[in-house]
C-alpha cells in the first residue's frame, strides 16, 4: 500500500475528523494546554454554608473541575471559619484541606501567622475573588422600632456595654462591615458593644434565644431571619459599598508551588463556574442545588430571591435592585484587585488586629496572585475585553461619603474618627 492509496487517505480523513470532533466537544481551552496539563487530578477544597460558596459547588456539579483535568477536586463542608482555618493550617497531605472558599482578610492572616498557633506563618495564595456584594447585617425583632437601617444611631439608645453583635470571624469580612457601619454612627464596636464570633448556620438560632442584638453574615442566614420574622435587614453590604469585595478562592502555598498547572486548572473552573452563576437563566437550577441537603439543606426560596436582588427588609422596606446583590463574574466580580486586598488590610490596621505601619506591598504581592486569574481565564476562554487592565480599582466611596484611595491609605486611616491602633 503506497502513501497515496485510497485506504491510507481515508484512514487519514477519520482520525482528522475524529480529532475535529473531539477539539468541538472539549471545553474551551482543554487543547490549548499542551504540556500544562494538571499534575494531579485531586485536591480537597473546604466551603462554609454561604451563598458565595457557589461557584466551588458549581464547578463541582457542573463538571467544570472535570473538564479542566481535574476530576477528584473534592468541596467539603467546614463548620465554622475556625475549623476551615484549621484544616488549612492542617493541608490536604494530612487529613486537612488545600484550600477553600475563604474571608479575604483570613489568607492574609493565615500567611502571616496572626491566626495560627504558636503564629507559625502558613504560606497562602489567594487566586481569585468568588463574589462581590451579597451580605447583609440584620438587626433582632425587639429593636425594629427604632428604625436603624444605613444609619445606625438609632440604635444608640438600646445598644450597651454587654450588649451582643455577632460576626463570623474576627478581622474578617462581616466583622470589617458591622464595624464600619457603627462606627460611621458614632459607635465604637470596641467600647459601646461586644462583638462575639458565631458561625454563619449558628446565626439564626442565636438570635431566636435573644442572646443576640445585631449581626453580619452572608446569606442564605439574613433572609431566613426575615422569614421565620425573627429580626430585619437593616442594610445589604452593597449599599454600604456598591461592588465590594467579599470571599476569595485561596490555596496553600505549597500547593501552588507543587502544582502549579493543577492551581491554574482549578483558578479556570472556578471562573467558568462564576461565569455560569451570573447567568439570570441559571439562577433557579443554582439555587436549587445550593438548597439540597448534601450542600446547604435550606429552601430554595430563602437563596432565591436575594440572589436576584429581591431582598425583603423585614421592616416594610421591599427593593429589586440587581446593582446591589452577589455578583459573581459582572463588573469584574472574579478578578482579584490588589487594591481591594489593601483596605483589607488597612481595615485590619484600624481595628488593631494588624499592626499600624505594616509593610502592605510586599505582602500583597506573595498572597494575592492575580497573574494566575489572568493565565486561567485565557485557559478558560474569557475574551480580553471581559478582564481588567490594571491592578486597583481606584478610589472607592462608602455610604457614608468616605473615600479610600488606594494611592494613599495611609490619609484614610488617618481620617477616621474610630479606631484601634497598634504596634508591631
Amino acid at each position: 500500500m503506497t502513501a497515496s492509496s485510497p485506504t491510507r487517505r481515508r484512514a487519514i480523513a477519520a482520525a482528522a475528523a475524529l480529532l475535529a470532533a473531539a477539539r468541538a466537544a472539549a471545553p474551551r481551552g482543554a487543547f490549548a494546554q499542551g504540556g500544562t496539563a494538571p499534575e494531579t487530578r485531586r485536591a480537597v477544597l473546604g466551603y462554609i454554608a454561604l451563598t458565595d460558596s457557589a461557584p466551588l459547588i458549581i464547578a463541582k456539579e457542573k463538571g467544570f473541575f472535570a473538564r479542566h483535568g481535574m476530576p477528584e477536586v473534592e468541596v467539603a463542608k467546614q463548620a465554622s471559619w475556625g475549623a476551615t482555618r484549621d484544616n488549612l493550617v492542617l493541608g490536604g497531605g494530612r487529613g486537612g484541606i488545600d484550600g477553600a472558599h475563604l474571608l479575604t482578610p483570613m489568607a492574609y492572616h493565615i500567611h502571616t501567622g496572626r491566626i495560627v498557633q504558636n503564629g507559625q506563618p502558613v504560606p497562602m495564595a489567594i487566586l481569585a475573588r468568588l463574589n462581590t456584594n451579597g451580605q447583609a447585617i440584620s438587626v433582632a425583632e425587639r429593636h425594629r422600632a427604632l428604625g436603624a437601617r444605613l444609619d445606625a444611631a438609632p440604635l444608640r439608645r438600646a445598644l450597651t456595654p454587654d450588649s451582643k453583635v455577632a460576626m463570623t470571624f474576627r478581622g474578617g469580612t462581616h466583622d470589617l462591615w458591622v464595624r464600619y457601619w457603627l462606627a460611621a454612627a458614632g459607635i465604637d464596636p470596641e467600647r459601646d458593644v461586644s462583638t462575639i464570633v458565631v458561625p454563619p448556620p449558628q446565626m439564626v438560632a442565636n438570635m431566636r434565644v435573644g442572646t443576640m442584638d445585631a449581626f453580619c453574615v452572608g446569606e442564605p442566614w439574613n433572609a431566613q431571619l426575615v422569614a421565620q420574622r425573627l429580626g430585619y435587614t437593616a442594610i445589604v453590604t452593597g449599599e454600604l459599598w456598591r461592588d465590594h469585595p467579599e470571599k476569595c478562592f485561596a490555596l496553600r502555598g505549597d500547593f501552588v508551588q507543587q502544582h502549579p498547572h493543577a492551581t491554574e486548572a482549578m483558578t479556570a473552573a472556578v471562573i467558568e463556574a462564576a461565569r455560569w452563576c451570573d447567568t439570570p437563566a441559571h439562577a433557579e437550577e443554582m439555587c436549587a442545588i445550593l438548597g439540597r441537603r448534601a450542600w446547604f439543606n435550606v429552601p430554595v426560596a430563602d437563596i432565591l430571591g436575594r440572589m436576584r436582588g429581591d431582598v425583603e427588609y423585614g421592616d416594610g422596606r421591599r427593593t429589586a435592585d440587581p446593582g446591589i446583590t452577589m455578583k459573581f463574574w459582572r463588573d469584574h466580580a472574579s478578578y482579584p484587585f490588589r487594591s481591594h486586598d489593601l483596605w483589607f488590610l488597612t481595615e485590619n490596621m484600624r481595628w488593631g488586629i494588624l499592626p499600624e505601619g505594616l509593610e502592605t506591598a510586599p505582602l500583597i504581592a506573595a498572597v494575592n496572585r492575580e497573574a494566575i486569574w489572568r493565565a486561567a481565564a485565557a485557559r478558560a476562554g474569557v475574551p480580553n475585553a471581559e478582564t481588567p487592565r490594571g491592578t486597583s480599582r481606584g478610589p472607592e466611596t462608602f455610604f457614608d461619603g468616605r473615600v479610600f484611595d488606594p494611592a494613599d491609605p495611609a490619609a484614610y486611616l488617618a481620617s477616621l474618627p474610630i479606631k484601634k491602633l497598634s504596634a508591631a
